[in-house]
């Protein structure tokens, strides 16, 4: 089983029987052995009896749910879990459906650990992901702000490689625009990765 096998076989058994799987034995060891962070994004295949022409064949995002630092045992399990996510918790999207299932495509991203960048020249929107936060304000007299116990920094995540994203510019206001971050009002700091993608 590959990967992105592994995702559908995820997604699917979740929606038709409310089950979450466990990873195969016959997926490579590393996938086993190694933790890492993953994003799965699903794609639906339009349907083509209405559409001009240019547009036939054409997919549209259905989910895209992942973690830039892993939080399960591994790679395995982090891809089940945010495969199912994708398919239920996007908040732009209604969960997924059972007649859906058959018209679905899948990638998935294994991330890098993120680099703080230091300079804007060490991005590229086609080989590097980013991902943007706001530093937490800190009041005169040193005080953080605190929200239910933790500091207060809102972040933003893109992948590389998007269609329609060619510019460092370009990738940083979208990156803040998913963060709800205003660059102009709030200091920023940008970390980058890079990934392998399966589809």
């Amino acid at each position: 089983m590959n990967l992105v096998e592994l995702a559908k076989s995820a997604v699917e058994n979740y929606i038709k029987e409310g089950k979450i799987i466990s990873p195969p034995k016959n997926l490579a060891e590393e996938f086993l052995n190694r933790r890492a962070g993953t994003f799965v994004t699903i794609n639906r295949q339009l349907i083509t009896d209405n559409l001009p022409r240019r547009q036939a064949g054409k997919q549209q995002l259905r989910g895209c749910i992942g973690t830039y630092l892993p939080i399960r045992k591994n790679i395995a399990e982090e891809i089940i879990y945010n495969a199912i996510a994708a398919a239920t918790e996007d908040y732009r999207f209604g969960p997924i459906l059972k007649k859906e299932l058959s018209s679905l495509s899948y990638v998935v991203y294994i991330l890098s650990e993120p680099e703080l960048v230091k300079d804007i020249k060490e991005l590229n929107p086609k080989r590097y992901g980013i991902i943007v936060k706001t530093i937490p304000i800190t009041y005169p007299g040193g005080t953080d702000v605190i929200f239910n116990g933790h500091l207060v920094s809102k972040s933003g995540l893109l992948l590389p490689d998007l269609e329609g994203i060619d510019t460092i510019q370009e990738q940083i206001s979208i990156a803040c625009q998913k963060g709800g971050i205003n660059p102009e009002k709030e200091k920023i700091i940008i970390y980058r990765f890079s990934v392998e993608k399966y589809q």
